[in-house]
């Protein structure tokens, strides 16, 4: 009879402490129910792991100008170091032109974006980064050589590769730099 009872008092107890766990899950003062943490994030091992590159497509008239936009996607929690950079040794944020022979886009220097000047840890003083999402814009404009054998008219599709080098960081740390390649689609009207 004992152990019945026994039996019968922990089956209740178990019962108990289902049920309320069940119930921590809504919140007594506005009947919110809160959802669990996001599980951590994954272990980081370089900075293309945290870093996106997108671009749109532009249109530039035929020997004319445009400029074009870069946006990097950096994912929340970390950051890139801005350019320029705050110290020499850190590796800024760069945004180069792939190199092809009689190329028909000549690509100006960027401009970048204002940083942001946060503090960290390991830092003396203040850095300057980028968080979250950047445009970077690209002066363009289109080649005429008369020496070239590229001839570019009105309705021409033209693709221009681009590299971005990064090195995103946490609170803590950097993560090694990676370059990031993408294609700028540009339509000659």
């Amino acid at each position: 009879m004992k152990l019945s009872l026994i039996q019968s008092l922990l089956s209740l107890f178990v019962f108990i402490l289902v049920a309320t766990a069940g119930c921590s899950q809504h919140s007594s003062q506005n009947n919110q129910v809160l959802l669990p943490s996001p599980s951590p994030p994954a272990r980081v091992s370089n900075s293309a792991e945290v870093v996106k590159v997108q671009t749109t497509s532009v249109d530039i008239p035929v020997a004319g100008e445009t400029a074009a936009s870069i946006i990097l996607s950096i994912s929340p929690g970390y950051h890139v170091n801005a350019n320029p950079a705050t110290f020499p040794y850190l590796i800024a944020t760069e945004v180069v032109q792939v190199p092809s022979p009689d190329d028909p886009i000549i690509m100006g220097e960027p401009v970048y974006p204002s940083s942001v000047k946060k503090e960290f840890a390991f830092s003396e003083q203040p850095l300057a980064v980028y968080e979250g999402d950047v445009a970077i814009k690209i002066p363009l404009r289109l080649a005429v050589h008369e020496k070239s054998y590229v001839k570019i008219k009105s309705g021409v599709h033209l693709s221009q590769p681009i590299n971005v080098r990064v090195q995103a960081c946490d609170d803590e740390k950097c993560f090694p730099p990676a370059t990031l390649s993408t294609t700028l689609a540009v339509d000659v009207k």
